[in-house]
């Protein structure tokens, strides 16, 4: 097949340059019928191609002309033999993958450090989960990936588990031995899914991890907004083997996508395709070589450190993609969180995580050198000695957590139900504060990077209570609860 032709973006063309009359969704009309200023501000081609399903131009749903070349095209270029796009994102990929390889009631073994649509997932599919440590670096207050090990004596220990779902790559950008893990996965007779929602790029250069797909997952997740450039929402899934039943993932694609999605956004993960399919290897050589250098510069930088090869090794440390750059801002006496607004207040520069101790830039295809040169001389004049003691000095907050030792991460509390069962019950407003003992009835957050602290029909322990209640006075938001201030929580309403 032809990488260099985009046959969906083709057919949004030609629809538009044979002067269709339309008389159909949406209401706007090409622009038409669009509010002025708005209508300007984004152009007349993009309302042009704002368009919906029809003959030409195909159903997501159900594609039969130009979508379904496209994905084909994609499953190549990714190694699939099958890939759907998603308007959705990651999210409803992640649901989807566990929708079609569990039923209610079945055992799937997942890492605590999963986004919170894994547990929609469960939610959704009624499917019971074996939580999977993975391995936690204290010195950087993350954690890393679960190790074959770990995946083996999951499995040896739950024998009656029917898929492994792993993330890798992290947020941070830290990758699993894939290889490892799909073997004892498929030795063991099991179904592997794997979040690479952060890995999209990875099967396009030798100098990144092993993707998902080369590494044979059964069924397997990218962003292609997150490191690639397609529109935001954008997402594959890709499926290989024999060990997922085809029809039912279809099934259930068709549950989640919208009968009316947006043509644009399909049209450029078309487009991101192409992209990488025909240029990838070089636009990611720049990439990784202006990652590289910024992370050198960054670390010549006195008290500041940028993880990097040397990393690899460390337990749950498989690989690395190198386009991540983590500054650990510890040193200065910032948290991640006050890093992350003086860069932004002061410098007018957006980084895309911030946490207790780090911040994290992305480096992709679209990051420009003098971006670079911007981020390097900003964390240069931030960890000067002689820097103001304003609105933007240290809080204190990471020097008085350092001295009580309150930075250790809580420990997976105890499941006293079902995710589904405890989201669908009975519940009631308590006191965050006073919480403690009760089964939680929402997801708890910190975000991003969105990975759940405490999740539904999980026991509120004391340990758990405190450490959230100190991540919410060092600025973090937390993503899921009803009370976003968290004074109160949803809790299954205890009987009698």
């Amino acid at each position: 097949m032809d990488q260099s032709r985009t046959p969906y973006f083709q057919a949004l063309l030609d629809y538009v340059d044979a002067g269709v009359v339309p008389f159909h969704t949406p209401g706007h009309i090409q622009g038409e019928g669009m509010d002025l200023a708005f209508r300007e501000f984004i152009g007349d081609n993009i309302c042009a191609i704002d368009l919906t399903p029809m003959p030409g131009i195909d159903d997501l749903l159900q594609p039969t002309e130009a979508i379904k070349e496209a994905q084909e095209l994609a499953a190549l270029a990714w190694g699939a033999e099958r890939t759907f796009f998603l308007i959705n994102g990651s999210t409803s990929g992640n649901q989807c993958m566990m929708m079609t390889a569990v039923n209610p009631g079945d055992r799937i073994a997942v890492p605590r450090n999963s986004h919170k649509s894994m547990l929609g997932g469960l939610v959704m599919s009624g499917a019971a989960p074996v939580y999977m440590q993975p391995e936690v670096d204290e010195e950087l207050h993350m954690d890393h990936c679960v190790t074959p090990a770990t995946v083996e004596r999951t499995l040896a220990e739950n024998p009656d588990v029917v898929a492994v779902y792993l993330v890798s790559p992290t947020y941070y950008g830290v990758a699993a031995d894939l290889a490892a893990i799909e073997q004892i996965v498929h030795g063991a007779g099991k179904v592997l899914l794997v979040d690479e929602a952060w890995g999209p790029h990875f099967h396009f250069h030798p100098a990144l991890p092993l993707s998902a797909t080369a590494a044979g997952a059964d069924l397997c997740i990218n962003s292609t907004h997150k490191m690639l450039s397609a529109f935001s929402q954008c997402a594959m899934l890709h499926q290989c083997g024999d060990r997922v039943r085809v029809d039912r993932l279809k099934a259930v694609l068709k549950m989640f996508l919208s009968t009316s999605p947006n043509l644009p956004m399909v049209a450029s993960m078309d487009v991101a395709r192409k992209q990488m399919a025909t240029e990838g290897a070089a636009l990611l050589s720049r990439t990784i070589d202006l990652a590289q250098e910024t992370r050198r510069r960054i670390n010549a930088i006195e008290g500041l450190y940028c993880f990097g090869e040397e990393l690899q090794g460390r337990p749950g440390v498989f690989d690395l993609d190198p386009t991540k750059i983590t500054v650990t801002v510890k040193h200065l006496g910032y948290t991640g969180y006050e890093a992350a607004e003086l860069l932004r207040r002061r410098y007018n520069i957006q980084v895309e995580l911030a946490d207790l101790f780090n911040v994290v830039a992305l480096f992709t295809i679209g990051t420009t050198r003098d971006a670079a040169e911007r981020l390097v001389e900003a964390f240069a004049e931030i960890a000067r000695d002689d820097r103001a003691v304003d609105m933007f000095a240290p809080s204190g907050v990471l020097e008085r957590r350092l001295q009580r030792g309150s930075f250790r991460l809580p420990a997976i509390p105890p499941m006293r139900m079902l995710p589904r069962d405890a989201f669908l019950a009975e519940t009631e407003l308590v006191a965050f504060k006073d919480s403690k003992g009760r089964i939680c009835a929402e997801t708890l957050s910190p975000y991003p990077p969105g990975i759940p602290v405490i999740a539904p029909g999980e026991e509120l322990t004391g340990e758990i209570i405190d450490y959230l209640r100190l991540e919410l006075k060092a600025g973090v938001r937390i993503q899921g609860p009803y009370d976003d201030r968290l004074r109160q929580i949803r809790v299954v309403k205890e009987r009698g």
